[in-house]
């Protein structure tokens, strides 16, 4: 039996990034993992600017001098190529085990009652007034709760590795190619992150290089330093994330697929968004915001993966970007940003754009 203000099930990312927030609202936490720190997961590794300003708002303070900086996003599709810079601030390439040995070490330091490798059974277990289930896609803690209502809209998957290679590019390049997208990230001086998204759980990333062939080109003779570990990408909307003591956040909240590269930093916005529900003692408060925080990522993921499955819509889509390059740069500046609307105007009423 523990007993504690808030007990948070799932030490990812969510789950550290929760406890911190709770601690520095001056909450008593802990915090229960069935494994051990630094814990590696699929995923492309790249933090947005508006990632690193999330973090930066909880408290957390992102391990830059381990990763390697990006300052915009770069589509590319055969020989059309087009690109934009953030509007302010710059991402940051970041191995997922630092990252998540950086949020281990700072939720100690907060103070955080961390419990490795401890397996969590039931919700009978806490003394805790509140109870946070951040234990991802397939939560124990939304089903006990009660809050697996909801639909799930795409179902993909994700595979990544990492080669020794110096990044050639100071953008996130996306290579567009029929049914797939492959994703650069460097992620240090001498090393990138190359991960790929299909719809297909066997397809791999030998096989989608052939198909990309300036890609293929440039990793030619590169060391592969990882083994190439997959995982699934769920786009995912519940009816409900919080009932009774128990409120939900990150992957086990409801997802948007992996294509808009904003699971980090939703879940730290999240993260920041529920410390101050629990510290008012109101998680209709979360709800609000959690709905609030999930729009603007969910009508782009629509967006962007409409570029996925209809490529007679993703080659005009891509020319246009590259010959009305502002244009590319509105929608990037919206993506990093918090809301979908520019001077008054909801681009994604725009026609041609909602997909």
């Amino acid at each position: 039996m523990v007993s504690t203000d808030v007990f948070v099930v799932g030490g990812g990312p969510a789950g550290l990034a929760a406890a911190i927030a709770a601690r520095r609202a001056g909450l008593r936490v802990a915090l229960a993992d069935a494994l051990h720190p630094p814990v590696d997961k699929a995923c492309g590794e790249g933090l947005m600017p508006d990632a690193v300003e999330a973090a930066r708002a909880v408290g957390i303070a992102l391990p830059a001098a381990d990763g390697f900086p990006f300052r915009g996003i770069r589509f590319l599709q055969d020989a059309v190529s087009t690109e934009a810079v953030f509007p302010s601030g710059a991402g940051i390439g970041l191995r997922r085990t630092v990252l998540h040995q950086a949020l281990a070490d700072q939720a100690q330091q907060a103070g955080v009652d961390l419990r490795w490798g401890c397996s969590v059974t039931s919700l009978e277990a806490f003394a805790a007034r509140w109870i946070i289930g951040a234990d991802g896609l397939r939560s124990r803690v939304r089903t006990w709760a009660g809050l697996d209502s909801g639909s799930r809209k795409t179902h993909r998957f994700g595979f990544r590795a990492h080669y020794r290679i110096a990044p050639w590019s100071e953008y996130v390049e996306v290579y567009w190619a029929p049914g797939f997208q492959v994703y650069v990230t460097p992620v240090a001086c001498d090393q990138v992150c190359v991960a790929l998204i299909s719809r297909d759980p066997h397809f791999r990333l030998e096989q989608a290089l052939p198909s990309v062939p300036a890609l293929r080109d440039r990793l030619a003779g590169a060391e592969l330093l990882t083994a190439e570990r997959g995982a699934p990408s769920f786009s995912r909307r519940l009816k409900a994330v919080a009932h009774g003591r128990v409120a939900l956040i990150g992957d086990a909240s409801g997802s948007v697929d992996a294509v808009t590269g904003e699971g980090i930093n939703i879940a730290f916005r999240q993260a920041r968004a529920l410390a101050s529900a629990l510290a008012a003692g109101d998680l209709g408060r979360y709800e609000a915001a959690h709905r609030r925080l999930l729009r603007c990522p969910r009508r782009m993921g629509a967006a962007l993966l409409s570029l996925d499955r209809f490529p007679a819509f993703r080659t005009p889509a891509l020319r246009t970007f590259a010959a009305y390059p502002a244009l590319f740069r509105r929608l990037l500046a919206i993506h990093v940003g918090s809301s979908g609307v520019v001077h008054g105007h909801d681009v994604f009423d725009t026609p041609g754009l909602a997909g």
